[in-house]
């Protein structure tokens, strides 16, 4: 088999690409005085339909072509040249003379040519001979979706990896989980490898906003730059990465440009309107005064003396005559999202180029929150000599976020409007913001809040690559993260945060981290039968964090807003530095493509360890083997593909821990009689070591029916030991806990993905794909129950999964006297904190998505849905909002008015009362029970999509190559038993092991958008 090097083409082309040989072996083009116009058609052999984007060169020059949809080619043939090379994946290529005329080739499959080349750990690989669970994602299938990163783009896409937004908050905290999680206290989170530089996803933001993680690093990336995303889920393709691969690695692939094309620009905008799908549902200024009334006389109230009776008597006003003050229509808006993206790429034999300049804007759906986004990017590939090779990724961003205090936050905009009652006003008599309780005025912080976060990305990559022999090629390169987080806050007299004369904190956070790698490559094919691809390497890395507080109180004035106007001001500082050195191997042999193993091992390490136990050592071996080849499979002539594989190997993690986590410290700042002192700060642990996870995999591939049918299924099992658990210890010693590894977690699992390719030959073509997962998280090992959370909600105990809801188990409301009934555990006749008891967690069952393509000459329709099963939800806001009168200064959702009223009445919502004695809202319940915990099943339709490409032919007067205009839906409807405004939440994802906690949290906005793609 001869190697080749494939050239990608954007997905929308059905995998077809050109096959060339590599840039530096490539001749310089001849000298063109008197180039001759050329056309031609290119067809199917077998069928004669016409093929879109067939690539078709002039043989030894890097003049070329690609045929439009209707198989259709034009070129200028430079003089002295009448040679074309056409070639596609999935056909042979020809070779064709071109003497004058148009051209009329046809093309006739090719079943033995190489469907694709997957990206793995620091190679290429064929996916015929993978023996790893990778899944691909093309960039094709991310654009144009209105997100502001790149991993929110991937739910629904793979089977195995569980995407959910923590809240509809513009370039917020995304949930991610491959293979779901593996540690208690340490990251979950996978590795991000953009173009060969280590992304770090710590977020940046110091202002407290409640438990919302505000910020997610990987919005600095724009998406509309991704030409591929390959998730590598399996041991035998993560190991590679050795202490960072547990979680799973993503790799993103940026577009370049490519020998042999003339510059392309492109040009693509859209604008959007978002809207929420759904409001909370408030009872109104009457009916709240019927439901006060009511938990008065059940509390044993006079009758003569209600609380909502005529005014004239000495009461607030009759019920009917209350007021209904809407405070959530300030709060939701109608908001825009508008992004314009410019790009030009291209390239000759020796040098390739593509850049890129974005401008993204979106604002939330609640005010005042809003995210932008400024980004240039520049891919650069250079062929210096026939051996040697230079080249740079390099991204830029410049982001401002507006930032909201929400989620989990008693001050928090939706909170200080959906909580108080609606019959209060929202302005006093003189005309000031009307508070209420311990909420502040939500209109008053739409108007005054001024929280700013200014973050500046510097994402780059330079690398060199010498071959010293065909097959023997050295790389090595450079790699700096660079993450710089400036925040702005000045809280005025007119909010309760700014309360009595004005607070102000400024915060500048910076993260760096730099990367240095060697890798020898080496590939070679061994006659016909036999091929061997090696590397060996080496990483040397180094990570800084520091961050500079400010904090100022007692103003002047509401605009002096500078720190220092302040009398009061107050700072402090901090600086935490890591290293990592890391060798690896991996070596594949394949023979007869038919058979194929993978051996790999790396040794890290980390000074986050006891100088004793830095090193870890993680191996993986992967088998593959194509039945398909074999005589019995073919002769049965129902599989195109049939492959098994089966791969084992140990990963680790170091993530989520200090970076000095081994070592006992001492900390100043313990003054005595004003004289400077030091205090201990953590207790020493040699021992500390890696986190390690054992992981085995084995799947199937499958193509049948003339490949119009591709099945993928994988079983897993993980097992990781040693948890990075911060472990409780003897008051005695001064201290409450020390970081040991103890603990073990298991996820097992399978998953499958089936691509049907109904029509793909003529005008009309249709695919879909679907796929589908299930994962089984258990705790193995722990050395006690950990509770997390608001008010201890989450519970961590052996033989249960992570996140575990701990609650009262309601089995009823009692028709006769209208109480709540509560399971009584250990059965002594009272409800007490042992009553507690696992009720549900937040895991899915089952999840998955679905995506469909249909195109017919011009016009493509396109729509993706994605899928939960089974996980439950904490529905904070029924627990504060359905409290049975216990909460003076909080309404109700109306939920509240379907609660038991008199004997007879069947409901689950007790009757309204703030006795204590009766555990319906209050006493040791504390509401802490299941009322409150519910399905978060979901479907949802993430896109629905249809697009015209306006023909070639129409666009040649004015110079243009392609126009696009589209239209799209984003989360057009969700179909779902929770009673919130979306199932995807978690208002407390700053709080480790917890999920599904919905308390305010700002929903999954509904998109309307328009756009239109111009290429020259």
């Amino acid at each position: 088999m001869k190697s080749s090097t494939l050239l990608a083409v954007p997905a929308a082309l059905a995998g077809i690409v050109c096959v060339a040989s590599p840039a530096w072996a490539q001749t310089a083009p001849s000298v063109q005085t008197a180039p001759q116009p050329i056309t031609g058609t290119i067809t199917d052999a077998a069928d004669g339909s016409p093929l879109p984007g067939v690539t078709v060169v002039v043989k030894g020059t890097t003049v070329g072509a690609s045929t439009d949809p209707s198989g259709q080619f034009s070129l200028n043939l430079p003089a002295g040249s009448n040679t074309l090379v056409v070639s596609a994946v999935g056909y042979e290529s020809q070779t064709v003379a071109a003497t004058g005329g148009a051209v009329r080739v046809r093309l006739k499959a090719d079943v033995k040519q190489l469907s694709e080349v997957v990206v793995t750990g620091y190679s290429e690989q064929n996916r015929k001979t993978l023996t790893s669970a990778i899944n691909s994602v093309k960039g094709d299938a991310l654009k144009d979706i209105p997100a502001a990163s790149p991993d929110q783009l991937l739910q629904g896409k793979a089977p195995g990896v569980q995407v959910s937004a923590n809240s509809g908050v513009p370039g917020g905290g995304i949930f991610i989980r491959i293979r779901g999680s593996n540690s208690v206290n340490a990251s979950n989170d996978p590795l991000y490898v953009v173009d060969g530089v280590f992304i770090n996803n710590t977020n940046l933001i110091a202002t407290g906003l409640g438990n919302q993680v505000s910020s997610n690093p990987l919005a600095d990336l724009n998406p509309q730059d991704i030409e591929s995303i390959e998730i590598l889920k399996d041991a035998n393709a993560t190991a590679i990465y050795g202490s960072r691969g547990a979680n799973g690695v993503v790799l993103i692939q940026t577009k370049r440009g490519k020998a042999g094309d003339k510059t392309r620009i492109t040009f693509n905008t859209y604008h959007g309107w978002s809207k929420a799908a759904k409001q909370y549902d408030l009872v109104t200024g009457p009916e709240l005064a019927e439901l006060e009334n009511e938990r008065f006389l059940n509390d044993g109230g006079n009758p003569s003396q209600l609380p909502y009776r005529s005014v004239a008597s000495g009461g607030r006003g009759l019920p009917e005559e209350q007021p209904t003050y809407d405070r959530l229509s300030d709060v939701f808006r109608t908001a825009q999202t508008q992004s314009y993206e410019l790009s030009a790429a291209g390239g000759s034999d020796k040098t390739q180029f593509y850049i890129g300049a974005g401008y993204f804007q979106q604002e939330s759906i609640a005010r005042p929150s809003a995210f932008d986004r400024f980004s240039l990017r520049v891919n650069l590939d250079n062929s210096v000599t026939d051996k040697l090779r230079i080249g740079t990724s390099t991204a830029l961003a410049r982001t401002h976020r507006n930032v909201s205090s929400n989620d989990n936050n008693p001050v928090g905009v939706i909170n200080s409007a959906l909580f108080p009652r609606t019959n209060l006003p929202v302005y006093n008599p003189d005309g000031s913001y009307a508070k209420y309780g311990s909420f502040d005025n939500h209109q008053a912080l739409i108007d005054h809040l001024n929280n700013d976060a200014v973050g500046t990305r510097v994402i780059s990559n330079v690398y060199g690559e010498y071959r010293f022999l065909k097959n023997l090629t050295l790389r090595s390169s450079w790699s700096i993260d660079f993450n710089d987080m400036y925040e702005n806050n000045f809280n005025n007299t007119l909010i309760l945060a700014g309360q009595p004369r004005g607070t102000a904190s400024s915060y500048l956070s910076r993260d760096i981290t730099l990367l240095n790698e060697q890798t020898l490559n080496y590939n070679v094919e061994l006659g016909e039968n036999h091929s061997l691809q090696a590397l060996v390497g080496n990483t040397l890395q180094r990570n800084t964090f520091q961050r500079t507080s400010l904090l100022g109180q007692q103003f002047p004035g509401n605009d002096l807003t500078t720190i220092a106007s302040a009398a009061t001001q107050t700072g402090s500082s901090s600086r935490s530095q890591a290293g990592l050195v890391s060798f690896f191997g991996k070596a594949t042999y394949s023979y007869k493509s038919r058979y194929t193993a993978d051996v790999s091992v790396r040794a890290d390490a980390s000074s986050r360890f006891g100088r004793d136990n830095r090193w870890g050592y993680f191996p993986a071996v992967g088998l593959g083997w194509r039945l398909g080849e074999e005589g019995f499979i073919q002769n049965l002539n129902v599989f195109q593909e049939l492959k098994l594989r089966a791969s084992i190997g140990k990963t680790g993690n170091q993530a989520g821990i200090s970076d000095f986590a081994a070592l006992g410290l001492v900390q100043g700042g313990a003054n005595y009689l004003d004289l400077p002192g030091t205090a201990p700060l953590q207790l020493a642990n040699p021992n500390l070591s890696w986190e390690s996870t054992r992981q085995w995999n084995v799947g199937l591939d499958a193509a049948v029916l003339d490949n119009r049918v591709l099945l993928e299924l994988n079983y897993y099992d993980k097992y990781t030991s040693g948890l990075l658990l911060n472990v409780p210890v003897p008051r005695k010693t001064g201290f409450a806990s020390v970081v040991e590894n103890y603990g073990a977690v298991s996820n097992k699992g399978f998953e499958a993905q089936a691509t049907v390719n109904w029509l793909t030959k003529g005008p009309l073509q249709w695919s879909t794909t679907v796929n589908l997962a299930r994962n089984v998280n258990k705790i193995q090992k722990l050395a006690a129950p950990i509770t997390t959370g608001s008010r201890d909600i989450f519970r961590l105990e052996e033989g249960a999964p992570l996140y575990s809801f701990w609650l009262y188990h309601q089995t009823g409301v009692n028709p006769e006297s209208g109480d709540a009934q509560y399971e009584d555990v250990n059965g002594d006749g009272q409800l007490t904190v042992v009553d507690r008891q696992l009720v549900g967690n937040a895991w899915p069952a089952y999840f998955g998505g679905l995506t469909n393509s249909v195109t017919y000459k011009g016009v493509d329709f396109g729509f993706s849905l994605n899928f939960e099963q089974g996980a439950k939800i904490m529905n904070m806001n029924r627990f504060f909002l359905v409290h049975g009168g216990t909460q003076s200064n909080i309404g109700y959702l109306r939920e509240q008015l379907d609660r038991w009223q008199s004997p007879g009445d069947q409901t689950d919502i007790p009757r309204l009362t703030t006795n204590a004695a009766s555990n319906n809202y209050g006493g040791v319940v504390q509401n802490l029970s299941d009322r409150y915990l519910e399905d978060g099943s979901f479907l949802r339709l993430r896109t629905l999509t249809l697009g015209y490409t306006i023909p070639k032919e129409t666009l040649a007067k004015a110079r243009l190559n392609s126009v696009r205009v589209y239209v799209q839906a984003a989360n057009l409807f969700t179909l779902t038993p929770y009673s919130g405004l979306d199932p995807e939440v978690n208002s407390q994802s700053g709080v480790s092991n917890t999920k599904n906690f919905d308390w305010a949290t700002v929903p999954q906005p509904r998109t309307f958008q328009v756009g239109i793609t111009v290429g020259l």
